[in-house]
């Protein structure tokens, strides 16, 4: 039975992720800490967003996610894609939001990311050989075969529609300017071996827009994809967060 002391972790994945790739940090945390993972729109054989595919409309369907689960005390843990959605929601000031943590998040600006490189991976869709090429580039540790093909194939049953209107739309928009309504606790972890997304960047486009004492902690060896890279760490970092949160 989960303890009723902590907030409950919402875990939002990666882009062309899964809900389940959070599943060795939850792990590593044990069940004193309630989580939930859901799947996003497009994502896990989750179905669109009522919206569509902006940063709006999955913020929207973690909202009425939230609000199905009846959740009043939460903390969102948001992962690349789904730390600019995560800060979207966060932006709003919804009740029951006690913290806000970051995995190499998609900053709030623009993603850094050059048209060539854009135009390789909307190319690169559902393509094995791409795929495992993505893989290669995301992680930076050691993965077992089990867990490299479920990263594989989370890829590969991507929805299109989702996988292109993230690299032509959701990773360009820009919601800097709300940044200053994000009024919780805030952290951000980075892998310093992220081919993805460095720290710096994060140092850069992220981190000056959070609330004043933000820590950026850097996970040496590991890269973009840290609930797989690094998920004993990522828990260790989290319970310290989760630890200094006030209480509700």
């Amino acid at each position: 039975m989960a303890s009723s002391t902590f907030p409950t972790l919402i875990y939002l994945h990666y882009w062309a992720g899964a809900g389940h790739a959070w599943q060795g940090v939850a792990d590593a945390l044990g069940p004193d800490y309630p989580s939930l993972s859901p799947n996003l729109g497009g994502f896990g054989g989750a179905p669109a967003p009522a919206g569509g595919y902006s940063v709006d409309a999955y913020a929207d369907s973690v909202a009425a996610y939230i609000e199905e689960n009846q959740l009043a005390h939460y903390v969102l843990v948001g992962h690349s894609m789904g730390g600019k959605i995560a800060l979207a929601l966060a932006a709003r000031q919804p009740i029951g939001l006690v913290g806000l943590a970051l995995l190499s998040p998609s900053p709030p600006t623009a993603e850094p990311m050059t048209e060539q490189d854009r135009q390789q991976s909307l190319k690169a869709y559902g393509k094995p050989a791409e795929a495992e090429k993505t893989f290669q580039t995301i992680t930076a540790r050691p993965q077992p075969p089990a867990i490299k093909e479920q990263i594989i194939q989370d890829n590969l049953r991507s929805n299109k529609a989702a996988w292109d209107a993230w690299l032509l739309h959701g990773s360009r928009e820009n919601i800097a300017a709300r940044m200053c309504d994000v009024q919780v606790p805030c952290a951000i972890l980075a892998g310093d071996q992220d081919q993805i997304m460095s720290p710096s960047v994060h140092g850069l486009e992220t981190l000056p827009l959070l609330p004043e004492n933000t820590p950026l902690e850097i996970i040496g060896g590991a890269g973009h994809l840290l609930p797989y890279d690094a998920p004993k760490e990522v828990a260790a970092l989290l319970r310290d967060f989760v630890s200094r949160l006030p209480l509700q």
